[in-house]
Order: structure tokens, then C-alpha cells, then sequence
């Protein structure tokens, strides 16, 4: 069932929530976003990093050493 068999409205998108150019956020390269929420290009989501949730970064870890 869906919003408009249940007699409800459909939901509105938030403003400002328009497709537009945008960077992504891992390679800082400019592409085509359907809205706010899209913010990694497809190339990036294509990579196995992404694929797998593997952090990017410099390889440096967050975790505390061993005491």
C-alpha cells in the first residue's frame, strides 16, 4: 500500500532538495546529484573500498594502542 491508497498526500521533498552539481565527498570531483542526500560520485561507489565500508584516508589508524 502505498501513500495515495491510504489517503494520504505524497511526501514533499525538503527545500533545496534539487538535483544539481555537486562535489563528492571521497574524491572532491564535480557530478551530477539528484539531491543533498547524494553526495559520493558512482565512481567511487563503484570502487571495492566503498563496496566492503572500508574507511578511505591515509592508512593511519584511530585505534588506541595497547597499554
Amino acid at each position: 500500500m502505498n501513500n495515495q491508497d491510504a489517503g494520504m498526500a505524497p511526501p514533499t521533498p525538503a527545500r533545496g532538495d534539487t538535483p544539481a552539481q555537486r562535489d563528492c565527498l571521497r574524491c572532491t570531483t564535480s557530478f551530477w546529484s539528484e539531491g543533498f542526500g547524494e553526495r559520493i560520485c558512482k565512481r567511487c561507489k563503484s570502487q571495492a573500498s566503498w563496496k566492503s565500508a572500508i574507511p578511505g584516508g591515509d592508512g593511519g589508524s584511530r585505534r588506541r594502542s595497547a597499554k
